[in-house]
């Protein structure tokens, strides 16, 4: 049989807030909540923003006055509201309306005169211009005079035309939360989503290790640009330009492997399976597949899936807007017919737009064989029978989207299909869409969405598009996609698009359900996460209902591995409150094993039949047999 990928938990951050537990999906659709879910978001979003903190068992503000759960809204509602979801960028990233940036300029002289200044001898440039008189002075400076024209750069500030983006939320710092030694804010954002995933299943992660041999874990996970802040490839390509020093670790925490890295190194104690694949938009999916075909394949038996990216920073952005890829403040000027600009508004999938906006997070994903997930009583989130991965073929522009997206949607409905019958495709599925807010997107991605619709017969086919709500993360944006599946399938609240006024005439709607509110829908089966990246990058996931997926493996285990099932499962439902409840006050106690746990190489045990690994109960076993004898 093959074995059925089933996600067992899932964390991470976002400009939504934090993923367990559906927080960051709730703050979306915070209106729609019931009281009881209202109250526990503000009080995780406080938390989360610091807020409130815990102290001695009792809720206090900055300044340590006592505070009521049931008082937060009304004191920070407004506050967390502002501080959530995309909003104008915020300073701690860069001064949008000064952005730093170099102004060149050449001095020159009149009536034969002559530029003259002094300096110290070892700030003179190597080699001295020629046309440089350098006159030696006491106290190791030096006179210069220049008799002609001298190009300079100085520092300067610009009015930076791109001023929104989906930042984490205002006041979140994982930095101070572990010892974070001058790490990029992607590899901090990466160390806490890891530890929010792994406490959300509720499982003792050592007890999960030796359940299974060593090398039946792993961790798939990347970013696109790498970490491209101060302490990573930023700090390394602007360093020297700037006149600074590139120090011993930018080089190696700017790498697009690091997340995977960190997460092995200093979460989990990874020694089996490390991949690391990026697909631009469509990342998380890459390497999501990666995972689901381990598990097929019975290589992996526990992998954790990851990406991150932390890219809000002035040359990432200039990047995508000098490609008119990001909306622009002139644009969405014209777009409102005002010269004011709703910042929080700037992301409008499907409806009258003129560029995506930028976002930050990082999403990590726990998936397990069905076998090994009921042996341990985990909680079943939902599975992911496949995921589909297709090129564009011939392009005239590498950023222009393509046929293969096709391939991947047509792949994903007919799996479907063929699992659950037409019945769920046409009545309980729906599409969390890459819906990233450019007209193109808007225009190719719907007629790929109707024309499927035509030809199995779908009326009224639900589509929601989180980056209207945290923009677009690039790596971990599919990432967002499925964890706000995952609240689909837990609260039954459509996220509507509610950034726009009305969906865009040029959008293939016909077949869709593209709302601008959210609303309640029945229970849904099937949920489809579709990217489309730059570079012809398409990827479609199959992703099933934790109710279908418990039905699927009951027929396939019985009722009595599900009722031995359900009884592990209840004492890992009391772990995931607890954690919950512990999240919620701020308590993440974020694993971070700086060293700890290190394997002594000469404690390996080595047969020609297995290995033994320090730390590990079960042993690798070796493989005894040729899976190519019939060629021998």
């Amino acid at each position: 049989m093959t074995a059925l990928p089933v996600i067992v938990g899932m964390g991470g951050i976002n400009a939504a807030g934090r993923t367990s537990f559906h927080q960051g999906y709730r703050r979306i659709v915070l209106d729609s909540l019931d009281a009881k879910a209202r109250q526990e978001t503000f009080l995780g979003l406080a938390s989360l923003m610091n807020l409130v903190k815990l102290e001695q068992g009792q809720l206090v503000d900055q300044n340590g006055a006592a505070v009521e759960q049931a008082n937060i809204e009304a004191l920070y509602g407004e506050q967390i509201i502002a501080g959530t979801l995309i909003r104008k960028i915020e300073k701690n990233h860069f001064d949008v309306d000064a952005t730093p940036w170099q102004q060149k300029m050449t001095l020159s002289v009149s009536n034969d005169e002559k530029i003259v200044f002094e300096t110290r001898a070892r700030d003179l440039p190597q080699p001295t211009p020629a046309n440089w008189q350098v006159e030696e002075l006491e106290n190791k400076k030096v006179k210069v005079t220049i008799a002609a024209e001298l190009d300079i750069k100085h520092a300067s500030t610009r009015d930076n035309p791109i001023k929104a983006a989906g930042q984490l939320p205002t006041g979140f710092d994982p930095s101070v939360m572990y010892n974070s030694r001058y790490q990029p804010r992607g590899l901090q954002a990466t160390i806490f989503a890891a530890t929010d995933a792994i406490r959300s299943t509720g499982l003792d992660w050592q007890h999960i290790m030796n359940s299974v041999q060593p090398d039946q874990i792993g961790t798939y996970s990347a970013s696109v640009a790498g970490q491209v802040n101060e302490e990573g490839f930023g700090g390394l390509l602007r360093s020297r330009q700037q006149g600074d020093r590139v120090s011993t670790k930018q080089l190696a925490l700017g790498l697009n492997t690091m997340s995977t890295d960190f997460i092995n190194a200093y979460v989990t104690g990874n020694v089996g399976t490390t991949f690391t694949t990026s697909g631009a938009c469509a990342t998380f999916l890459y390497n999501l597949r990666a995972a689901v075909n381990d598990i097929q394949a019975g290589r992996t038996r526990v992998a954790v899936v990851a990406s991150s990216e932390c890219a809000i920073t002035p040359e990432i952005i200039e990047g995508f807007g000098n490609m008119g890829a990001l909306a622009n403040e002139e644009g969405l000027k014209r777009l409102d017919d005002s010269q004011e600009v709703d910042h929080r508004r700037t992301s409008r999938p499907f409806g009258e737009n003129c560029g995506f906006t930028i976002g930050e997070g990082a999403q990590v994903a726990i998936l397990m064989d069905d076998a090994l997930a009921l042996e341990l009583g985990a909680e079943i989130m939902g599975s992911v029978p496949d995921v589909y991965v297709n090129a564009d073929g011939v392009k005239k522009s590498i950023t222009a989207p393509g046929p293969g997206n096709y391939i991947t949607m047509a792949k994903s409905v007919a799996l479907a299909s063929s699992i659950l019958g037409q019945e769920s495709v046409q009545k309980r599925s729906f599409i969390l869409a890459h819906g990233s807010s450019t007209p193109q997107n808007r225009v190719t991605e719907s007629l790929i969405y109707h024309r499927l619709a035509e030809t199995f017969a779908i009326d009224n086919w639900k589509v929601a598009a989180p980056k209207a709500y945290v923009g677009h993360t690039i790596a971990p944006a599919s990432g967002d996609q499925l964890a706000m599946a995952l609240g689909v399938f837990t609260h039954n609240i459509m996220p509507g698009v509610t950034t726009i006024d009305k969906v865009a005439d040029d959008v293939y709607d016909q077949y869709l359900d593209i709302r601008t509110e959210h609303y309640q829908c029945d229970e849904m089966d099937i949920a489809f996460i579709n990217s489309k990246g730059f570079g012809g990058n398409n990827a479609t996931a199959t992703v099933l209902s934790p109710a279908v997926t418990m039905k699927m493996l009951q027929k396939r285990h019985g009722e009595a591995v599900l009722k031995q099932y359900s009884n592990t499962h209840s004492s890992v439902k009391v772990a995931q409150a607890n954690y919950q409840a512990q999240a919620d006050l701020g308590q993440y106690e974020l694993i971070y094993r700086f060293g700890d746990g290190m394997i002594d190489e000469n404690d390996i045990v080595i047969s020609a039949q297995d290995m033994h690994i320090p730390g590990f109960d079960k042993t690798i076993t070796l493989s005894q047999s040729n899976p190519y004898q019939d060629m021998f």
